[in-house]
């Protein structure tokens, strides 16, 4: 598949980006974003597949991750690494490649949570959003997540409490014991697949973004976005909305609920056989899904 790469500079360095597909001359371009926060665009990359609907698919990294320029000396900055430092490169991308009079947007988990902050403001080219395996509240998703870690083995929870107690979470043992859990409610596809590996693996070489914006693990959300909420402004998301959850999914049907019951239009599809990543566990049935709605008059 042909793909086009660039940079687009910005106040605190350069964004990378991949356009895979023609951007002009087709249907309206559908723009990626990524979770994390501080995860890279590798484990999406397989919405890429979409081009050939005869649509640009954007991918990029954002600002901190990947081949976008990284900023360890913000470590620990909540008030750097905000909302609005990653709507405002969104902005910036949708303007240097012309499409911001007409596009659409599928945002993953984190990625999510960023689409419908911007959609909530009703850019006037976005056309249509996909929040995939996305909490509207990470209240809920912590409460979630340590309700589906007390349904572990209790020889898995005691290693993940042993471990924390004990501040070794770098540990061999407890990197064991969340891979059990990722098995079941992060990617059920064993052993994850090179390109999920290779954004675990970004992470790991430069947790800035995500131990600021998250914290340690995805048990205990203790930084700058711990708070963060958008239930009380869905209503306020104007386009037609399509949200995409797993039946295992660490993104829980409570967590994706408030979606459903407050945007105006919205339809919900759970992959009954996936977790947090149907666009790799069910690829194909994800991928026609989400071109289905795109494709919807």
């Amino acid at each position: 598949m042909d793909f086009t790469e660039g940079y687009v500079e910005g106040p605190y360095g350069r964004t990378w980006y991949k356009v895979s597909g023609p951007l002009q001359g087709g249907k309206p371009p559908l723009v990626i974003l990524h979770g994390g926060p501080g995860c890279t665009h590798d484990y999406v990359d397989s919405f890429k597949d979409l081009a050939a609907t005869g649509r640009a698919v954007i991918h990029y990294d954002q600002l901190g991750n990947g081949r976008s320029t990284h900023l360890p000396e913000r470590a620990g900055q909540g008030d750097f690494w905000t909302v609005d430092l990653f709507l405002g490169e969104l902005n910036r991308l949708t303007a240097h490649l012309g499409i911001a009079e007409k596009y659409d947007l599928l945002g993953q988990s984190w990625g999510g949570m960023l689409g419908a902050e911007h959609a909530v403001l009703q850019p006037k080219g976005l056309r249509r959003l996909v929040i995939a395996n996305s909490p509207a509240s990470l209240k809920t998703w912590v409460e979630e997540a340590n309700r589906l870690r007390r349904d572990l083995p209790q020889d898995i929870q005691d290693a993940l409490t042993r471990n924390e107690e004990a501040g070794t979470i770098d540990s061999e043992d407890y990197q064991k014991a969340s891979a059990a859990f990722y098995a079941l409610h992060v990617c059920r596809v064993q052993p994850m697949p090179p390109e999920v590996q290779r954004t675990f693996d970004a992470i790991a070489a430069d947790p800035t973004v995500y131990h600021t914006m998250n914290g340690p693990t995805e048990f205990h959300v203790i930084g700058s976005m711990k708070g963060w909420t958008i239930e009380s402004r869905l209503h306020q998301i104007i386009v037609p909305t399509l949200l995409i959850s797993g039946r295992h999914d660490e993104a829980t049907p409570l967590c994706v609920q408030p979606y459903a019951d407050h945007i105006p239009d919205v339809r919900w599809r759970i992959f009954e056989h996936s977790s947090h990543m149907p666009h790799v566990e069910e690829k194909d049935a994800c991928l026609s899904a989400v071109a289905d709605f795109l494709d919807a008059a």
